[in-house]
């Protein structure tokens, strides 16, 4: 008996995903545990696996598509067997409305030119467009104000596009429009699903909060003499792998319990005081910038909080973590003094009131004598807060790392 494959659900939050690429091509012999294909959310990338033996009989999207989850991708079973029963529904066809006010969801459009044209007005601010439609709009010039949405959720398909072709509907170039001649030397590169959700909330983040950084700066002589002190232990085993990211999380651990202010999210009319410290950690990735959830932190040792820290990490590097891993956070922390950074001013994951920025270790002098001074910079939301509120968060956080091995 077939057996169909569906598009997975990784997490309550996601509706749909996007077709990566396809290992298996229509009629391919596949054995359980074979990778069929590749998936996308909006953060992470997965394989989905064969769970039986047999023939790939029936393919029905193709890489770039977005497809809504639990939807059929596509069919195992015996050869000469029928994959029809198992094709995605396409949205019962309805008549077209004489007006541009009663097009409906669902409609079925003729390839031959109709008599009297209805004008649908799309606009990219309101209408879902798949990848594979798109590209082919740009391409062909298709006027989108034609196309009547036949996909899921009112989605336009890459059928539409080619209906609003074969009725000759185009849009008209003016020389205005003409994008400027490119040299050769430049190369134009599609955004990525992660790219774009960042660069969404990102903007989001700026426009929808009132964002102000305050700068300090700490003596990192105890910190670093801790961690070289772990070399020497005696069967110290995982803690020689503790980092400067370890410490700090563990410090804004235990400091922030004291700052519920800064440890919230500020929901408009209210805000949200957390009573645990879930902290999220931006992290590096290949596929663009990701933040992982440590729930709970203020329970974990260091050494546990560092061994739970390498494992998120690694996830987020070869995109296997899990889409519920990376929401959640009451407040998030980003590194960038690995990169040599001295001073930045991290931008806030709403609806977090605070981030905090950790910078480069930089030779500073006190009294005459030189010592290591590790640079914090903490963004907050002045709806929710003050700038004294985020000062005592700061300098709490100075006054912890300073005698960071007497807290232990």
């Amino acid at each position: 008996m077939a057996t169909p494959v569906i598009m997975p659900r990784q997490g309550q939050s996601v509706e749909s995903c996007l077709i990566g690429k396809w290992y298996k091509n229509k009629g391919d012999k596949v054995s359980a545990g074979d990778i069929l294909f590749t998936y996308e959310t909006d953060k992470a990338t997965f394989e989905e696996e064969s769970k039986v033996d047999g023939i790939l009989l029936d393919i029905f999207f193709e890489e770039g598509d977005d497809v809504e989850c639990l939807v059929n991708v596509c069919v195992i079973g015996a050869e000469g067997e029928s994959a029809e029963e198992f094709k995605p529904k396409v949205s019962e066809v309805k008549s077209v409305a004489s007006t541009p006010s009663e097009v409906t969801a669902g409609i079925s459009v003729s390839t031959e030119k109709p008599v009297n044209v209805v004008e649908y007005n799309y606009s990219p601010d309101n209408q879902k467009i798949s990848p594979r439609a798109r590209r082919l709009a740009e391409k062909t010039n298709a006027d989108l104000r034609y196309a009547i949405p036949t996909g899921a959720n009112r989605r336009i398909i890459e059928f539409d596009v080619q209906a609003v072709l074969s009725q000759g509907h185009r849009r008209q170039i003016e020389q205005g429009d003409r994008p400027p001649v490119l040299s050769e030397n430049v190369e134009i590169i599609p955004l990525s699903n992660v790219r774009k959700f960042i660069a969404k909330a990102m903007h989001a983040s700026l426009t929808n909060s009132a964002q102000l950084t305050s700068h300090s700066s700490f003596d990192a002589s105890d910190v670093i003499a801790y961690r070289e002190s772990l070399k020497s232990l005696p069967g110290a085993g995982g803690k020689t792998g503790i980092t400067i990211t370890d410490i700090i999380v563990y410090a804004v651990s235990r400091v922030l319990l004291k700052h519920k202010y800064i440890n919230s999210h500020f929901l408009g009319d209210k805000i949200a005081r957390f009573n645990n410290a879930h902290i999220g950690i931006a992290v590096d990735t290949p596929r663009g910038l990701l933040v992982p959830t440590v729930f709970n932190a203020e329970t974990m040792s260091l050494p546990e909080l560092s061994a739970h820290c390498k494992v998120l990490f690694e996830k987020c590097k070869t995109g296997s973590v899990e889409p519920d891993l990376l929401k959640g956070a009451s407040f998030t922390i980003s590194n960038l003094g690995g990169l040599g950074v001295e001073m930045f001013t991290p931008i806030l994951n709403p609806p977090q009131t605070g981030i905090l920025g950790v910078c480069n270790v930089i030779e500073r002098t006190k009294n005459g004598k030189p010592y290591p001074a590790l640079g914090l910079s903490v963004t907050y939301d002045h709806q929710a807060m003050d700038g004294a509120d985020s000062a005592r968060f700061l300098k709490d956080m100075v006054e912890y790392l300073e005698k960071f091995s007497e807290k232990l």
